[in-house]
């Protein structure tokens, strides 16, 4: 292990100190932050949350399964069975939709677009959080929409 003259060693400790100054006066987020980059505003998302510490909570695959287990047959009633799967799900941990900073929503075919951003208005803020549609060929069996997330409750 080398050994540090004593200038070696002041200059080490200056650094350390101006680190700490940093740190200390960096302002603290208190909540989450919707940022976009430059002046582009895109509809239904965000381009990117920042969050503090804070519990994460990732629900998994929620798709529009009936109470009885039965599937509708319609796009608009399975995507109201699963937004109510979620809102119980993040209950269940102690968050709400207020709490996503991240959705993925599966698709069998995007001609359902137009119904997935009615009925999820309902649910999220459509100014955020960032989600992604995909189109996914096979689901589930009799599934057409399919919902992950990720949600952060503040500390």
């Amino acid at each position: 292990m080398p050994v540090l003259s004593i200038e070696g060693m002041q200059t080490k400790a200056l650094l350390a100190a101006a680190t700490l100054a940093t740190l200390s006066a960096a302002p603290s987020v208190k909540s989450k932050q919707f940022l976009n980059v430059g002046s582009v505003h895109p509809p239904g998302y965000t381009h990117v949350v920042t969050s503090p510490p804070g519990r994460m909570i990732f629900i998994s695959g929620v798709g529009g399964v009936a109470a009885d287990g039965s599937y509708p047959d319609n796009f608009a009633a399975q995507a109201v069975t699963t937004f109510t799967s979620i809102a119980q799900r993040l209950e269940l941990a102690g968050a709400s939709f207020k709490d996503i900073v991240k959705i993925n929503y599966y698709v069998t075919d995007l001609s359902h677009t137009s119904d997935l951003r009615r009925i999820r208005a309902q649910y999220l803020n459509m100014d955020k959080p960032p989600a992604a549609t995909l189109v996914q060929a096979g689901l589930g069996k009799g599934l057409l929409l399919e919902v992950e997330a990720v949600a952060i409750v503040p500390e």
